[in-house]
Formats: structure tokens, C-alpha cells, sequence
């Protein structure tokens, strides 16, 4: 089978061929490689590359392996997950070569479930914007579109499963860095619930609880796979989601039933929203009324204060995670080595106190009480994942004079579907229906109850089978 093939195939087709002997994972490893050499020069996706661990772990994968992803490469996104003696950088200049000594249990059950790491993908300055250009390793680009971005701040890993270097890539979401670079790229990017997959053991929580690792993959058997392996509890979590009714890749070959869908394209901060970007949400809204929902059309409230308490705990989580980075690597950053954004935030999470800190939590956490009553008499919503397709690279940067942080309100313009539901703790997914005129991926975005990913993927899959998308591969140069 030849090697662009191969990286064609699911990661569950992938593990299928590896468990039957029909190709090795050192065949699979040599093709994600092989991928990663021809794309990355133009895309930019992947950072760090593992070789000859990789390999010597593929070879160790012998057929009839059960394991969930036995021998799949795979890619970690090169922030908060940890790979022992490897080099972590979180995006920062300022983190040098440093280079854990254990790995994050996300990278632990990976490895355990059997797959095979070939590197790191690029992410923005400690993951803070949608869009993936960190002055460290220069800016990720969409395989669709390479003058634009591929989202943030899973950017990286979005670039490189859009682009068929690997079929399932490690990632995280704090504010929507799952499910943008999901719209972005033609991927399915999903947001797992609060508690649902451990930070340890080096980190707690991140940004109050907001954040989540996850996977991005373009099948929605593959996303429930990578969710079966992440999840569990692990000692001293601080939060924890309850156990699915069965293992998540079930819910992929169940019926969802007859469910009540609220949808809307009104963003809740009030930023107009693309005319493509409705379309993609009215006709997903179709679709569900076709497929036998009954689907209501409502409107979001906006409220100002929304971004403005959203970027003020985010801000402060700047500065907790800068203080993280120190005891890592027991040695200070210099802030001097931060990009301006992460200084200026880094500056700002000195200027407040605790007080400040709890008021600003304490409105967002009455906000998701108003937004979770949605659900007091529906199963799911639904809206754009984002306000336009793909934007250009450099679209964020402020203008000459301007302060770093107007990058943030610049986000918030584009992504303001997304950050509610990391405030709300309720699993959302990014499904890839829809393409622009001129061929570029639109997302739409379902968010479900509390714990409620089962519903989800049952969801998903109905719609994956009813307009499927596995075909749409963008048209690659070779580097």
C-alpha cells in the first residue's frame, strides 16, 4: 500500500491493518515521516520531530496487538503535555531546550493504548491565541489555504492531520483550540467535558478549569477512540466526570433518538458573523430536521461583559502558568524572551489581586448557570464554530502603536462561539459540513449537556453518515 495511502487511512483503519499483519507500524511510521518531510517545509505543523524513538517503539508492535492504537503514529501538541526527554517548549523562546523528565499522563496513555509519538506540533505563545504563530517557530499554515492560518492553538496539530501527515493528533482547548483548528482544517475537533481527562501530574488545572486535552482526527470513530484512551481520573484531580454508560467508540453505532435541537448564528458577544458561517449552521440545522429532530431557532444575548472578564482570568492564568514553567524547569523565564501579548498579560496578572480575580470568576460562573438553562429543555445546541472561514495569517497582529492585548478583542471577534462552553465545562464538537465558495472549511459546532459526549458522538456519527466528508482532501505541494 503506498505511503500516501496509508496516511489516508483512519487511525482505527491504521490499527486494523497493524493488528492483521498487513502492514507494519514501522511501514505506518516510515509514511508518517515520509509526510511530515514532504508537507512541513511549507506548513510548518510539526516542530520536534522523535525519528529513531519512534521507530525503535514501532518495531517493538507486533501483529494481533488489541490495543486501541497499536501502532498509529501520532502527534503531541507542544503544550502542557509533557514527553520525557524530549524538548517542550509551550511555544516560548523563553523555555529553551528544556526537556521533562516524566510524561504527562496524557502522553502516558497514548504510549499505553500503542501509539507511536513522531513528534511535536507548533502551537502559539502558551496557547493564548486562536491562530498559530509564535515567534519562536514562525507561523503554522493551512493545507487548504497556505496564506492562512489553520487555527489556534492546536494549530499545528490541525495543519498536520488536514494534510495527512498522521490521522489523529494530540491537542488542547482552552478556549476553543480544539474545535477552531477543527473548522479550519475539515477536521472533527471535540471539546471533552470538565474533569473528563487529568492534567497530571504537573499540572492541576489550567485557566479555572476551562481547559481540556483532547484529539483531532477527520473521522468521528477516531475522535471517540482518542476520548476512550485520554479519559479517567487520576489521583488528586480537582475535577472529575462521571463514567460514560459504556466505552465512547459504542456511541459512534448508536442511535441518538429523537432530539430537541436549539441552534442559532447570533454570536453571543454581538460580532457579525459570515455569511458562509450561517449558511454552514442553517443547513446543519436542515440536515437534522431531515434526519427526524425537532430543531427551534433561537437567539444569544450578548453581553459586553462577557470578553472583558473572560480575558481578565485568563490573563492571571498567564501568570500562574508562567510560575509553573519556573518550577519545571526550576530556573526563571526572562520575561524579556516573552512575545508582547504574553508580556503584557504576564504585567496585567501582576496588576490585580485576588479580589479582582474571584469577581471576574464569579460572573463567568453565573453567566454558564444563564447559558446552561438552554438545556433545561433541549439536548443540544448548535452554532458556527466560527464568525468567518479561515483567516490570513498575521490577521490578529495590531496595528503600528497599538497595545498586544488588542489581539484579544481582534479573537474575540472571530471566535466568540467557542470560549463559553470551556466557562460552562459542556462538551462541544467542531464537525466539518461545510466548504466556502472557493473551497475552504467551515465547521459547525454542537455542544451538548453536562458529561454529555456520548449524545454527542452519537449525533456526530448520524451526521458524518448522512453528508459524509471523508473525501475532501486539500490539494498539497511537495516542500
Amino acid at each position: 500500500m503506498a505511503p500516501d495511502e496509508l496516511m489516508w487511512k483512519s487511525a482505527a483503519e491504521q490499527a486494523e491493518l497493524v493488528r492483521s499483519g498487513e502492514v507494519s507500524s514501522r511501514e505506518l511510521v516510515k509514511a508518517s515521516l515520509e509526510a511530515i518531510d514532504r508537507h512541513n517545509g511549507e506548513l510548518n505543523a510539526v516542530v520536534t520531530l522523535m525519528t529513531e524513538e519512534a521507530l525503535e517503539q514501532a518495531d517493538a508492535v507486533q501483529p494481533g496487538d488489541d490495543r486501541p492504537l497499536a501502532g498509529v503514529p501520532m502527534l503531541v501538541k507542544d503544550l502542557i503535555a509533557l514527553t520525557k526527554g524530549v524538548r517542550t517548549t509551550f511555544g516560548m523562546r523563553g523555555m529553551g531546550e528544556w526537556a521533562p523528565s516524566v510524561d504527562s499522563s496524557t502522553v502516558r496513555r497514548l504510549r499505553d493504548a500503542g501509539a507511536i509519538i513522531v513528534g511535536k506540533t507548533n502551537t502559539p505563545e502558551m496557547g493564548i491565541l486562536p491562530v498559530t504563530e509564535p515567534l519562536r517557530f514562525g507561523p503554522a499554515r493551512n493545507p487548504w489555504d497556505t496564506s492562512r492560518t489553520p487555527g489556534g492553538s492546536s494549530g499545528g496539530s490541525g495543519a498536520a492531520v488536514g494534510s495527512g501527515m498522521v490521522a489523529i493528533a494530540h491537542g488542547n482547548d482552552g478556549g476553543g483550540s480544539l474545535r477552531i483548528p477543527g473548522s479550519c482544517n475539515g477536521l472533527v475537533g471535540l471539546k471533552p467535558s470538565r474533569g473528563r481527562i487529568s492534567w497530571a501530574p504537573e499540572f492541576e488545572e489550567l485557566v479555572a478549569g476551562f481547559a481540556i486535552d483532547g484529539v483531532l482526527s477527520r473521522t468521528v470513530l477516531d475522535t471517540a477512540i482518542g476520548l476512550d484512551v485520554l479519559s479517567g481520573y487520576e489521583t488528586g484531580d480537582p475535577y472529575w466526570a462521571p463514567d460514560p454508560s459504556a466505552p465512547f467508540v459504542e456511541a459512534v453505532g448508536r442511535e441518538p433518538g429523537r432530539l430537541r435541537v436549539l441552534w442559532t448564528a447570533h454570536a453571543p458577544n454581538g460580532a457579525p458573523v459570515d455569511d458562509e458561517c450561517v449558511a454552514a449552521a442553517r443547513q446543519a440545522a436542515e440536515l437534522l430536521e431531515e434526519l427526524g429532530h425537532h430543531v427551534t431557532e433561537i437567539q444569544m444575548d450578548a453581553d459586553p461583559a462577557y470578553a472583558e472578564n473572560f480575558i481578565k482570568v485568563w490573563c492571571a492564568h498567564v501568570g500562574d502558568e508562567i510560575h509553573d514553567y519556573e518550577r519545571l524547569r526550576g530556573e526563571p523565564i526572562e520575561v524579556d524572551l516573552l512575545e508582547p501579548l504574553s508580556r503584557e498579560m504576564y504585567e496585567f496578572s501582576n496588576s490585580i489581586n485576588a479580589t479582582d480575580y474571584l469577581i471576574a470568576l464569579g460572573w463567568l460562573r453565573r453567566y454558564s448557570r444563564v447559558i446552561s438553562h438552554f438545556w433545561d429543555d433541549a439536548d443540544v445546541l448548535l452554532t458556527p464554530t466560527l464568525t468567518k472561514p479561515p483567516i490570513e495569517i498575521g490577521a490578529l497582529d495590531p496595528a503600528p502603536g497599538e497595545p498586544a492585548m488588542m489581539m484579544l478583542l481582534k479573537a474575540a471577534e472571530w471566535v466568540p462561539f467557542t470560549p463559553v462552553f470551556n466557562v460552562t465545562g459542556h462538551p462541544a464538537v467542531s464537525l466539518p459540513l461545510h466548504q466556502s465558495a472557493s473551497g475552504l472549511p467551515i465547521g459547525v459546532q454542537l455542544v451538548g449537556p453536562p458529561a454529555g459526549e456520548e449524545l454527542l458522538l452519537s449525533l456526530s456519527a448520524q451526521l458524518e453518515q448522512a453528508r459524509p466528508w471523508a473525501g475532501r482532501h486539500p490539494e498539497l505541494t511537495t516542500a
